[in-house]
């Protein structure tokens, strides 16, 4: 029963309740001692009756006693059956939220000191396992203080047809960390809590992520009818992480992993996130995209010998189809590298972070990451010698090629890894699916294949078209939501001004020419809802509205961008687009191909080929011992193919494809 004002506790005296929580009551009480305030939890009489749980409790507070941080409120010791707290004084965050969505700049600063208080505790090994905004104190003067920290609840469980907006921690026993049990608050905890299995300091990045959304958005993530519906909620429900700030959404989508192992593992890179972004905010540029008519769609271009002229423009669908553009340059520093088709761009899923090529102090390649909006970029740890950058779907991995093998590194810090697939060196074009797999092309004259996201053995996508004779699939995109493949098709080397972009739908096997007479096409726009799509032509970037529905393009192509770095003998531009529709380029207009000339003994040069049909990069020339052929290696689009020359045309001769030595 609740204890009465002025009832003792040793040389505590009760001054009045603070709230009821799952193991007991809460009192503001007074250290005759110490002539100071304390919070005093009470534990019910017949769990402090339990010799088993007592030792246990016991331990848990030695433990927590060790905990000195600043935020992290104190456990002073134990009195007979209470707990002795450190009194904070002030509104718990769940008070703070319930006012209405909290401004980026103050949740942030929330944010910082909770991640601060759990880096702490995690280091010293003891994870909390219900962090909750009831959980979190913030006192007048704005310092954070986490409260329970590491406390199991010890409440029997309540019916699944409790309330779901004040769920009491769930635990079955004290034991609540062993398999099978449940320990946790039901909106609040990772899906293994809510399963019942085993957890470890993950579960508390996974509760920081739902908190950090309820700050930044004002609404609960998982908010059920009931328990039950709660719990089935965190287990299966698809996450819309669209009404928090872009520029903090990767870190949230990164908590929030159902799968603890692709989890953000420790909450240290959570805290460094959270000050790069304090640091140099994303100023807003627009306005979101919606999914009605006047749907907008920013284009931006960077780059050109250093990152250049970039340019944010609008699609609509309207006549006129486009806004003016603005235009603004970024300058990647002196060590930028992107001389080559290997040396690409890739900008993040989110818009907000640019990778490209550069080189070490000594010359070595390798790749830089930066902010739009920092003033310069740093080396990616590990990418030595790496080409071919690419995004994952949420933007917090970084796939590459490097000694023949496909990598990854997570761009929150880490080591690369290499990925579970067969060798096959670098062809011309490969895309990360939401689904964790990868749309390849392989070589350069080859069909589409995917890899599954368990890595292994290819498995055949699209096939060639024997009817048309394609020769190539080349530079895939997996559209949005997964089911539709855009490439680049061609039925001859050499030129791809006259290619075709052709839409794949992954389930079906539909197969759909969109466009012909350009190359490079990316589609931009959400997975339903009008779009648009994008493609390289004389080195000129175009749009048209397309249906993704419905494989369609809905009007003519219309210019968006002109002297975008491309080269039409590979059927590829210096060009990546993020799903917020912003674009980086490399300005530079299209590849003049080569002119390969012979000088006789007299000085004069003969043209044996103006480069029609002749790929740009060409190495290891060699005459033919009756001077009427020339052989050479030409690269295209990632392969190596042995080629021969006679007189003033091109042709090929016995053809292997080599892949190329990166």
């Amino acid at each position: 029963m609740p204890l009465s004002n002025g009832t003792r506790l040793g040389p505590y005296e009760i001054i009045s309740p603070l709230g009821a929580g799952g193991m007991g009551e809460v009192y503001r009480g007074r250290d005759s001692k110490l002539n100071r305030d304390v919070a005093l939890k009470v534990l019910p009489e017949a769990l402090a009756g339990d010799a088993d749980y007592m030792a246990r409790f016991q331990r848990e507070a030695q433990v927590l006693a060790a905990l000195n941080h600043p935020n992290i409120a104190a456990i002073y010791g134990l009195e007979d059956r209470a707990i002795v707290m450190e009194l904070v004084e002030g509104a718990t965050l769940a008070e703070r939220i319930a006012q209405g969505a909290i401004p980026i700049e103050e949740a942030l600063a929330i944010a910082r000191q909770i991640s601060e208080a759990f880096e702490y505790a995690h280091e010293k090994g003891v994870t909390h396992r219900d962090l909750k905004p009831a959980n979190v104190k913030i006192t007048p003067e704005g310092v954070v203080k986490v409260l329970d920290f590491g406390l199991a609840k010890m409440a029997e469980p309540p019916a699944p047809q409790g309330n779901p907006e004040s769920s009491p921690t769930l635990t079955l026993t004290m034991r609540a960390t062993v398999a099978g049990m449940i320990l946790g608050t039901a909106a609040y905890m990772a899906p293994e809590q809510a399963a019942g299995k085993p957890v470890d300091r993950r579960a508390d990045i996974w509760s920081f992520g739902v908190v950090l959304y309820e700050m930044l958005s004002g609404a609960r993530l998982f908010a059920g009818e009931t328990v039950a519906h709660t719990l089935a909620e965190v287990l299966t429900k698809e996450l819309d992480l669209n009404r928090i700030d872009p520029g903090i959404r990767p870190l949230v989508r990164r908590c929030l992993q159902r799968d603890p192992r692709r989890r953000l593992r420790d909450m240290g890179d959570a805290r460094l996130v959270i000050e790069e972004y304090q640091a140099n905010p994303l100023p807003e540029v627009a306005p979101p995209a919606g999914r009605h008519s006047k749907t907008a769609w920013m284009v931006a271009g960077v780059l050109a010998a250093a990152l250049i002229p970039a340019s944010l423009g609008w699609f609509r669908r309207s006549p006129e189809l486009l806004k003016p553009l603005v235009r603004f340059d970024i300058n990647p520093g002196p060590d930028a590298s992107m001389e080559t088709i290997a040396d690409r761009l890739a900008i993040s899923p989110d818009g907000r972070r640019l990778v490209y090529g550069t080189r070490s102090p000594g010359g070595v390649p390798r790749l830089s990451s930066r902010l739009l909006e920092q003033p310069a970029g740093a080396p990616i740890a590990g990418t030595e010698n790496a080409i071919h950058p690419f995004f994952s779907p949420d933007g917090q991995w970084l796939g590459f090629f490097s000694a023949d093998k496909m990598k990854k590194v997570s761009l929150l810090g880490g080591a690369p890894s290499d990925f579970a697939v067969q060798s096959w060196g670098t062809g011309p074009g490969v895309d990360w699916s939401e689904d964790g797999s990868f749309v390849i092309a392989p070589n350069s004259r080859s069909a589409l294949v995917v890899l599954p996201p368990a890595g292994g053995s290819f498995l055949p996508l699209a096939q060639l078209d024997q009817a048309s004779k394609e020769i190539t699939q080349r530079w895939p995109q997996v559209t949005p939501g997964g089911r539709v493949v855009l490439f680049t098709s061609n039925t001859h080397g050499g030129n791809y001004e006259d290619a075709e972009i052709v839409a794949f739908h992954r389930k079906t096997g539909h197969r759909k020419v969109l466009y012909r007479g350009g190359y490079f096409g990316r589609y931009l726009g959400p997975a339903q809802g009008p779009g648009y799509l994008v493609y390289m032509s004389r080195g000129n970037l175009f749009a048209m509205p397309m249906d993704l529905e419905r494989l369609t393009v809905t009007e003519p192509p219309v210019q968006v961008l002109a002297d975008v770095a491309a080269s039409p003998i590979v059927g590829y531009a210096k060009i990546d687009y993020s799903r917020t529709g912003t674009a980086v380029f490399l300005k530079g207009g299209d590849e003049v191909p080569p002119v390969l000339q012979v000088a006789d003994t007299s000085g004069h040069l003969r043209t044996l080929s103006a480069g029609a049909g002749v790929p740009a990069s060409k190495s290891s020339i060699r005459w033919a011992p009756d001077g009427k052929r020339i052989a050479m290696i030409v690269t295209s689009g990632g392969g190596r193919d042995l080629w021969a020359i006679e007189g003033s045309r091109t042709g090929h001769m016995d053809q292997a494809d080599v892949h190329r030595n990166p």
